[in-house]
């Protein structure tokens, strides 16, 4: 056997330079290859692994960049990237100005599409195809590759139902595993289980239509017809009808994802039909590497692990607080156990927010709705509309897609529905796509909306009781991913009346104002400031929405100088409205705002982000020195 086959393919026409038959060997280095890289630097590595042949067999094929590849998603492009010039710098993968994460189309022109939230490929792989033809670049071909968790969000079916009339020559792949982080529990993963359509009878179906259209006997809309009614008799016949079909888009498959040849043979075959079309993929997420098969949820993303044995490396230290993601969950179950009203509801987060304690201990009252954050917010409003509590848990970056819904479901009708954004501000490696940094903003605007975030995990406790008390209405809690600052976190819960801060320091001269866990890092800023720290009061606001008016005006007429600090976007955020309250209440002090400057934040660790944009302990301390030297020149 040949050795080193990947060391020496940059792109994708050193991939085609070589025989079908060495595929294979290109797919086992491939799987190593990722597998040494994230042992030791963590990703996403059981969707990569899964779809080794498909990205293979697809850059065989295919004439990327001119043809356009869109990864749904992105968390399967590991060996896309890595076939595509990016091999010798993978090891910065998710780092601090290293690759990204996820397809980007300003790291490299072989990712057609930016990406990173789930069901976008359809609908951007169609206008893509459609552009192509309008063109006149009809030899261009267009290619979404989607999983069945993807599938669950609605974009994904506009997507399919557009395509099904307008011209187009998309191919649509289904990489189907059966899992998406947790395991998938929906329709769409039954049906996809079940369904079968022998790609011999599409491929004699079309030759049977090309030889009709070269005799004249049938024209394209009678073509049409004659598909809906071969669909109905096959659907009579399966007791079942293929939704593709149904929609008019060719369907081939299902077919193992993990054969690349026969990938690359089917490939080579329905690349040349006309029209929009699905190739069906079963494979296997995780695949060539036993732990990731038998435990797909934790090698979704597992962190540092011993490839040898296949042993998770646990950097958490003993004795650390909690994250805030397990405090989360602890709390709603205590709370689902004394009112019989709540239940719990997630778009396919079931352990990433932690719901999947409730759910492990009460599961007929926590749902997992699938990748559908807005059908998650209006499923929510119709359970409180009809009298239970909805704890509706989605990350902060994944609420921006549910946002009329928060409007016109929940907000409009003041409906009692609690709404828990997880990963608010940064982030850290996941990138621009997953920084929580603009709900504050975005939210703030909204009548009928209580906004409010934790300074620690007690009080996170503190907020989830009092947001399930009577008559509250529509509740948001914000609060970051990770670990807090509080190792006894179990404190007896208690109300926080609503719209009312807190001081958390006393000080003459200037007035730290903060919102939410950033501060505890303000504090720390305080205290290195030595015998300046006197000098420097902070205040907790705890809400946005309501705003604590009466504090807010005895600081501004305390102090002349504020510095306001938050874990958001500073246009339109906590600080934006300090700003607004001053001066509509006649109230001048001069007010630095700290938080997110007008950019979409790029990946690395968190520390590294908060330092770049100046909101660690150390560049708080920085801006509180330099104002305090200004009072005391003046």
């Amino acid at each position: 056997m040949e050795s080193g086959l990947l060391q020496h393919i940059n792109t994708p026409d050193d991939l085609k330079k070589l025989g079908k038959q060495q595929l294979e060997q290109v797919c086992a280095e491939l799987r190593q290859f990722i597998i040494d890289e994230l042992s030791h630097n963590p990703g996403h590595l059981g969707a990569s692994l899964g779809v080794v042949e498909l990205s293979v067999a697809l850059h065989y094929v295919f004439s990327t960049p001119y043809d356009r590849l869109v990864w749904d998603v992105g968390h399967q492009a590991y060996a896309h990237k890595i076939l595509t010039g990016r091999r010798e710098r993978f090891s910065t993968n998710r780092r601090f100005k290293g690759l990204s994460g996820f397809p980007s189309p300003k790291e490299s022109a072989y990712d057609a599409f930016g990406v990173g939230h789930s069901s976008t490929s359809i609908s951007a792989a169609l206008g893509m195809s459609v552009a192509s033809n309008l063109k006149g670049e009809d030899d261009r071909q267009v290619v979404a590759v989607i999983g069945d968790g993807s599938m669950t969000g609605g974009l994904a079916f506009e997507g399919l139902n557009n395509a099904s009339i307008n011209p187009n020559n998309l191919l649509i792949i289904l990489n189907d595993n059966g899992i998406a982080i947790d395991p998938i529990v929906s329709g769409i993963s039954r049906y996809l289980t079940n369904i079968h359509t022998s790609t011999a009878y599409n491929n004699l179906r079309y030759k049977v239509y090309r030889c009709l259209k070269r005799l004249h006997l049938i024209t394209d809309d009678q073509k049409n017809r004659i598909i809906r009614f071969t669909n109905t008799l096959k659907g009579k016949k399966l007791s079942k009808n293929n939704i593709f079909e149904g929609l008019n888009i060719r369907y081939f498959g299902p077919i193992d994802g993990h054969d690349v040849k026969l990938l690359v043979e089917t490939l080579e075959k329905i690349k040349r039909f006309k029209g929009p079309k699905v190739l069906h993929c079963i494979t296997v997420k995780g695949k060539g590497y036993k732990s990731a098969e038998e435990s797909a949820t934790l090698w979704h993303a597992p962190g540092e692990f011993n490839k040898e044995t296949g042993e998770r490396v646990n950097n958490k230290k003993q004795g650390m607080p909690p994250l805030f993601q397990e405090v989360f969950g602890n709390t709603l179950l205590e709370l689902a156990r004394k009112n019989e009203k709540i239940v719990g509801i997630t778009p396919a987060m079931m352990s990433g927010c932690s719901m999947n304690i409730m759910k492990n201990e009460l599961p007929d009252r926590v749902f997992d709705v699938g990748i559908a954050e807005g059908h998650a917010v209006t499923f929510s409003a119709g359970l409180a509309k009809e009298g239970l509590l909805p704890f509706c848990n989605i990350y902060s970056s994944f609420m921006q897609r549910a946002y009329d819904n928060v409007i016109h479901d929940v907000a409009l009708q003041n409906l009692n529905v609690v709404l828990c954004l997880d990963r608010a501000g940064i982030v850290g490696q996941d990138g621009a796509t997953h920084q929580g940094e603009f709900d504050l903003a975005y939210f703030r605007c909204i009548p009928n909306l209580t906004i409010a975030s934790p300074f620690d995990e007690s009080e996170l406790r503190n907020l989830m009781y009092t947001a399930q008390l009577p008559d509250k209405g529509a509740f948001v809690i914000r609060y970051p991913r990770g670990a807090g600052v509080l190792k006894e976190w179990r404190t007896p819960m208690r109300e926080v009346p609503v719209g009312k801060g807190r001081c958390v320091k006393n000080g003459s001269e200037v007035a730290v104002i903060s919102i939410g866990p950033i501060g505890n890092t303000a504090l720390r800023a305080i205290e290195s400031l030595g015998n300046d720290a006197e000098r420097v009061a902070l205040y907790d606001l705890r809400f946005v929405k309501p705003l604590d008016e009466v504090l807010l005006r005895e600081i501004g007429q305390k102090y002349r100088q504020i510095v306001t600090v938050e874990d958001g976007v500073l246009k339109g955020g906590m600080g934006s409205a300090v700003l607004e309250f001053m001066s509509d209440n006649n109230l001048s002090p001069k007010i630095t705002r700290l938080g997110i400057p007008d950019v979409f934040v790029e990946h690395g660790m968190p520390f590294e982000l908060y330092e770049m944009l100046g909101l660690d302990s150390k560049g708080i301390a920085e801006t509180l020195t330099n104002i305090l030297k200004n009072i005391q020149q003046r």
